[in-house]
């Protein structure tokens, strides 16, 4: 297919990039802006391979330069963090909404099929049971809200106008190039250099795990199988606490627990979220990688790749995480 890919730079969407060129051989131009996480490095692999524009999906110029050509548009473009949402709320509903309705409304005028990725944060939390693509939408963040927002305006284009759209919400995404302020990297990255691991509240909070070479191509499901106006859920095979996780990356870093530190929550911290995905299964989807041996992989690749992350942790990052959690980095 030829396939517009906005914020192909980001973390998941340089994996769905890479895997849609060398799996299926798509023509793909990647729309990004290059923010603090979207990186040119992200996409080293298959450079040569793809067209790069770089802009915003807010700007319809750029977004008009990138489409050209383009079958289909699938966006990844997003501000994803919840703790940057919470200090600088504004910035997410220009992104996450503005530019979804600029992408949206160039999809109309070439009538484009469109697949939005989202989140499972959309729900809200849940204390047992899963999520169905059924359930109400009850998001708890500013980043969670204007990603709901976003999903309900995709759903609008589709009833209002028929455009081929859908959205595909995926749970806790991790693995290689994943951006240091989430929590895995966060944690592998601190405990290589004998930093402190900051676990927020009592560290319980649930999380659905997802590689996010599964969820890539659970989306390529979505795009090539997908009935056009349906919601899919992509959710991981394993459900863990937030310290558990920490305790395993401990062990598999060589760590001392003693590393692990307990700070004062975040403002409205979901506790649990679990989602089903049997819609998604019934298009032939199924997560590979169970989160033992996808944590061990990735845990093997930033310890085998410091030319991707040192340049973060000595930069503008440094800055950010002694704002947010009152403590320096170790140089």
């Amino acid at each position: 297919m030829r396939l517009l890919v906005c914020g192909g730079a980001g973390f998941i969407g340089s994996t769905f990039v890479e895997l849609r060129v060398r799996e299926h051989g798509d023509a793909v131009t990647v729309l990004d802006r290059l923010t603090y996480a979207g990186r040119p490095e992200n996409l080293r692999e298959v450079r040569d391979e793809i067209r790069f524009v770089q802009g915003a999906i807010e700007d319809p110029a750029a977004v008009a330069d990138a489409v050209a050509g383009a079958e289909a548009i699938v966006n990844f473009a997003a501000e994803t963090h919840v703790d940057r949402s919470i200090a600088e709320p504004f910035a997410f509903s220009v992104t996450n909404g503005q530019g979804t309705h600029v992408l949206l409304e160039a999809a109309r005028e070439r009538s484009l099929r469109y697949v939005q990725v989202s989140t499972d944060e959309v729900y809200g939390s849940i204390e047992s049971g899963s999520f169905t693509e059924a359930s109400p939408l009850a998001p708890s963040s500013p980043y969670s809200a204007t990603k709901t927002g976003a999903d309900l305006l995709v759903c609008s284009y589709f009833h209002t106008y028929g455009l081929e759209t859908a959205v595909c919400r995926g749970s806790n995404n991790y693995g290689p190039r994943q951006y240091p302020e989430k929590l895995i990297p966060l944690m592998i990255l601190n405990a290589l250099a004998g930093d402190h691991l900051p676990v927020y509240g009592d560290g319980r909070n649930v999380r659905n795990w997802l590689h996010v070479e599964d969820f890539s191509r659970g989306i390529g499901h979505v795009l090539a199988h997908g009935i056009p106006g349906e919601t899919y859920n992509c959710g991981g095979p394993d459900e863990c606490e937030n310290v558990d996780v920490v305790k395993r990356i401990v062990a598999l870093t060589g760590a001392d627990e003693s590393l692990i530190e307990y700070v004062t929550d975040r403002p409205g911290h979901d506790r649990r979220y679990s989602l089903l995905s049997e819609k998604l299964q019934g298009l032939g989807w199924t997560a590979r990688m169970r989160f033992d041996d996808g944590l061990e992989q990735t845990v093997r690749w930033y310890t085998e790749n410091a030319w991707w992350w040192e340049p973060i942790r000595s930069g503008a990052y440094r800055d950010y995480y002694e704002r947010h959690y009152g403590r320096a980095l170790k140089a």
